[in-house]
């Protein structure tokens, strides 16, 4: 199987409410246990857990900010028999075991990088087919003023009350940012980490924090411009998948003009805002599917 890079405009980002759908709520976890069922090894003296179905070529589900391996449930089902499915859990979220001597400078995104490499090392991934999510950043520059408003709101004093103490990314941002209305039992699981006020919530802070806004962090900017520059020139094939109506990358947008001139690219868009696998599973995984077949 040839090397081929996913990517989803999922990045992190705050949404003023929008109105959900009225169309019942996809309810499959029991009838798909194995999609659910989490593994564990254990990284840098800390236990990180992942779901890892089947077998062959390595294709790799990242989550982001504040989810978990749980939002690809009902895509990977799509993709069974198409290779070696690991879904992980970024380490301080979902069931990976939280770090110790948390607060600001933990859970940066070169931090989880780290950890997630070692992860994926250890259980002997040498060629994958990355699907880039949430865990991507982008350039504060190109996203509308209001949700750069909000991450300077974050980056202040303010958004340890909002974080830390509301779990605002959870009660708020995550379900405002599904067309439909999430079930109780879904939020639930989403929530589950996070249930404790204080440190058990910094990877939910930290990670809106590391977007950069003119070139800070440092370190994650040129994070950034490095990968910019390899999806801009590299040949291998990409898979861009966009929700309608979107939020970061909407039609028309910068991002949206950048993201279409990636060589080698395919493009298709689903229904969603931001978190597109909740909305939009079956397309997802549909598409995936085809387009690793072409």
């Amino acid at each position: 199987m040839s090397v081929r890079c996913l990517f989803a405009v999922c990045f992190i980002a705050y949404l003023v409410s929008y109105p959900h759908s009225t169309h019942a709520a996809r309810a499959t976890d029991e009838t798909l246990p194995h999609f659910v069922t989490k593994k564990f090894t254990t990284i840098a003296g800390k236990r990180m857990a992942y779901v890892e179905v089947g077998g062959g070529d390595p294709i790799v589900f990242l989550h982001g900010n504040p989810t978990s391996s749980y939002l690809w449930r009902n895509i990977m089902p799509h993709l069974e028999r198409r290779g070696r499915l690991i879904a992980p859990d970024l380490i301080g979220m979902g069931d990976s075991e939280k770090l110790d001597f948390s607060g600001p400078n933990r859970y940066t995104v070169l931090e989880h990088s780290n950890y997630l490499y070692q992860l994926l090392e250890a259980l002997g991934v040498k060629q994958t087919l990355p699907w880039l999510s949430t865990t991507g950043v982008q350039r504060s520059d190109t996203f509308p003023s209001g949700i750069t408003d909000f991450f300077n709101q974050i980056r202040s004093p303010a958004g340890e009350e909002l974080i830390i103490n509301q779990n605002v990314f959870v009660e708020k941002v995550l379900p405002d940012a599904v067309i439909r209305e999430l079930t109780a039992k879904e939020l639930d699981e989403y929530r589950r980490p996070f249930l404790n006020a204080g440190e058990d919530r910094r990877p939910t802070l930290t990670f809106p924090r590391q977007l950069p806004i003119d070139g800070v962090p440092a370190d994650v900017s040129a994070f950034v411009e490095t990968y910019s520059q390899w999806l801009q020139t590299s040949s291998i094939p990409k898979l861009f998948i966009r929700g309608e109506p979107g939020l970061l990358i909407t039609n028309g947008s910068e991002a949206f003009q950048v993201a279409r001139s990636f060589p080698e690219l395919t493009e298709i868009s689903v229904p969603g805002i931001h978190y597109l696998q909740e909305d939009s599973p079956d397309e997802i995984g549909m598409a995936i599917a085809n387009w690793l077949s072409a």
